[in-house]
């Protein structure tokens, strides 16, 4: 457990130097932009999924934004899913899926446990998930504009914090891919 914590300290603290900003421009500079693209882009999308749960429930809202978490989802974190907790999560969301299937969705979570590793590491790699995460953030909003009604949206908290979380899911991942390009 004290690796782990280790792991998770060390992640914000490249966050902050990430958004402090240094001068020179190493390979530990791009490691801080990919751990503040995982830890800003996981926040957010966790984000969304909560707002989409208690606001409109759209399903392929959700399946995109766990494919976005499937792409940004922090390293440390997603190791301990793909291991044996994760096995275990899934099997009793398999189990609680059986007795109640609007409320359980299991498919969603199965997809972190049980994708082959080659794939994962394809679907993860560098420039790659950022121009996946793009796609998800541009299919997001199509969502989200069709779900108001093009420009008959009326103001409310709840339609301003799903789109400020939008507006962040593209903050981290256009930030990351500027990064990757330098």
């Amino acid at each position: 457990m004290g690796n782990l914590g280790n792991g998770v300290a060390e992640a914000f603290a490249r966050i902050g130097h990430a958004a402090i900003g240094e001068s020179s421009a190493s390979p530990e500079k791009s490691s801080a932009a990919r751990s503040s693209f995982q830890w800003g882009g996981t926040f957010f999308a966790l984000f969304l999924l909560l707002l989409n749960r208690t606001g409109q429930r759209s399903s392929m809202k959700t399946t995109l934004l766990v494919l976005y978490l499937f792409t940004s989802f922090p390293t440390a974190l997603f190791k301990i899913i793909r291991g044996q907790f994760g096995c275990w999560v899934a099997f009793l969301a398999v189990a609680a899926n059986l007795f109640d299937p609007r409320t359980f969705p299991a498919a969603r979570f199965l997809l972190f446990v049980i994708t082959p590793d080659g794939l994962v590491d394809g679907l993860r790699d560098d420039l790659f998930s950022c121009i996946f995460c793009l796609i998800i953030g541009v299919s997001v909003v199509i969502i989200e504009l069709r779900a108001v009604g093009g420009g008959n949206c009326q103001f409310s908290c709840h339609c301003f914090a799903s789109y400020l979380g939008i507006v962040f899911l593209f903050y981290f991942t256009i930030q990351y891919l500027c990064w990757l390009t330098k």
